[in-house]
């Protein structure tokens, strides 16, 4: 059927890279974009992910995807990856930096792991995504729709009482999208962001369902967590080619936290 329309919303045979996608929403992610014809690149510090390239081998085929467990503030085991999953063709066309951790890290000096939480919470949740993507630029620029899609949080935009490092963290991913997007503009690259609310991730697994319905009923317009692939979802609309006149945006998935006000 002729179409009247000429941007694509199709990822088929797109090159991407997805870190975290052991479980969660990289996993959710990793699906998807695997249902929707992509070549995946699957990096997490957990061997789930080795089943989740199974799994979606088993599915679509022995070409479309391939896991590694690496830690993704190894910056030369990331380079050797990101550069075996360009190969010869050079081009990547998608990074999604998804991985990262939530430790406590309470600010009063009576606690000793202070130092510790803090320095791992900004090495995996914000360095580590400005690394992947200096590894990968030089195979995005080869790309005709490059998309980077960088994993935040509505911790950017609100908080919680003693995490004042994963706050950090994601609020200073907004700020590192904003520059990226500005910088990266004139490439033609996107650099966006997505702000996940309360989501049913390994993250949250530990709060108590009666907590988890509390807070739905108080702070979520929605009145529910997420299932991951709600959040997957929106993820593949900012690397689809024909969002290509969007960049540099923070974009809250969560259910309506930030904006509700009773």
């Amino acid at each position: 059927m002729t179409r009247l329309t000429r941007l694509s919303r199709s990822i088929s045979g797109r090159r991407a890279v997805i870190t975290g996608a052991g479980s969660g929403m990289g996993r959710a992610t990793a699906r998807l974009f695997a249902d929707e014809g992509a070549h995946l690149c699957l990096i997490d510090r957990t061997e789930n992910v080795l089943a989740v390239a199974d799994e979606i081998r088993d599915v679509h085929g022995n070409e479309s995807a391939t896991g590694h467990v690496a830690d993704v503030t190894d910056t030369d085991v990331m380079r050797r990856i990101v550069g075996d999953f360009a190969g010869s063709g050079g081009v990547i066309d998608i990074v999604v930096n998804n991985a990262g951790v939530s430790l406590a890290s309470p600010v009063g000096f009576e606690d000793p792991d202070f130092d510790t939480a803090w320095t791992r919470t900004l090495d995996v949740n914000l360095s580590a995504q400005i690394r992947l993507i200096r590894i990968a630029l030089p195979f995005l620029r080869r790309s005709d729709a490059g998309r980077i899609v960088n994993i935040a949080s509505t911790e950017a935009i609100v908080a919680t009482p003693g995490l004042s490092a994963y706050s950090a963290s994601k609020a200073a991913v907004t700020g590192m999208t904003r520059s990226l997007a500005v910088e990266l503009g004139p490439t033609g690259i996107t650099v966006n962001c997505i702000c996940p609310g309360p989501i049913l991730t390994g993250m949250t697994a530990g709060i108590p369902d009666e907590s988890k319905e509390k807070y739905a009923r108080r702070r979520v317009a929605l009145r529910r967590y997420a299932d991951p692939e709600e959040v997957a979802h929106m993820t593949l609309s900012l690397c689809l080619p024909a969002m290509s006149f969007t960049t540099g945006v923070s974009v809250p998935v969560d259910g309506g936290v930030t904006v509700r006000h009773t």
